[in-house]
């Protein structure tokens, strides 16, 4: 059984998800271009295998220098440990799973593109969209990840208790139901030891700051390093 500790983790992460959520959502108003802009990363070779992180404002880096964000931080990882990898941030502010669906084969179609990490959701949430259709679009994504011969490390997300129950499941349950039945890597918890600790998020509450963006490179790490 889970221990009363983790299933308040999990209630964490549900309200820290959707407070990111809705952040993201005010992102997408206004100003959309420069938002959805992703943050430069290391510039690219062109032959070396790649790490693509496809995701939203978290993979993006929102609020950090790009030397902060988790992408550039990954690569740092990968050059320290000896692996050959060339790191790509993908990340788009606001993105919903419709919209990572619309640019997937751009994303996935980069040369010698080995690895891509799905980090997509929160905004379907947001708005109350269907998390069938959520579940559908990032198995499409998922199925041109494979198709293409890319391994897949999908990042999990949680709707909290406020989005009414059958919501909750059906949205929750829909990330490790797609690792499972594309049989692909998971992370549940993206924000695990950062979610709605003031010492490791910006001003806003939200997104993690330079700290906590070092925790969250962490947690991907962990879970990517059994593809590399």
């Amino acid at each position: 059984m889970r221990s009363l500790k983790h299933i308040l983790l999990i209630c964490a992460a549900a309200a820290a998800v959707l407070t990111i959520a809705c952040a993201n959502g005010k992102q997408s108003t206004g100003n959309h271009g420069a938002f959805n802009k992703p943050l430069a990363t290391p510039q690219t070779t062109g032959n070396k295998p790649k790490v693509i992180c496809f995701g939203d404002s978290l993979t993006a880096g929102f609020g950090l220098a790009e030397k902060e964000s988790y992408p550039y931080l990954l690569q740092q990882k990968l050059i320290a440990d000896g692996y050959d990898y060339e790191v790509v941030n993908a990340g788009a502010s606001g993105d919903t799973s419709t919209g990572g669906l619309e640019r997937a084969d751009w994303v996935l179609g980069q040369d010698n593109a080995k690895i891509v990490i799905i980090e997509l959701g929160a905004n379907d949430m947001l708005r109350g969209l269907s998390p069938a259709k959520m579940k559908q679009n990032i198995d499409k994504m998922i199925t041109k990840a494979q198709a293409k011969g890319l391994k897949v490390l999908l990042c999990g997300m949680l709707a909290p208790p406020t989005m009414g129950a059958q919501y909750q499941r059906d949205f929750s349950e829909a990330f490790p139901d797609l690792a499972n039945e594309h049989k692909v890597a998971y992370l549940p918890f993206l924000l695990d030891n950062i979610a709605l600790n003031k010492d490791l998020n910006q001003a806003d509450g939200i997104h993690p700051n330079a700290a906590g963006e070092k925790i969250m490179t962490d947690n991907v790490y962990k879970a990517l390093k059994p593809l590399l």
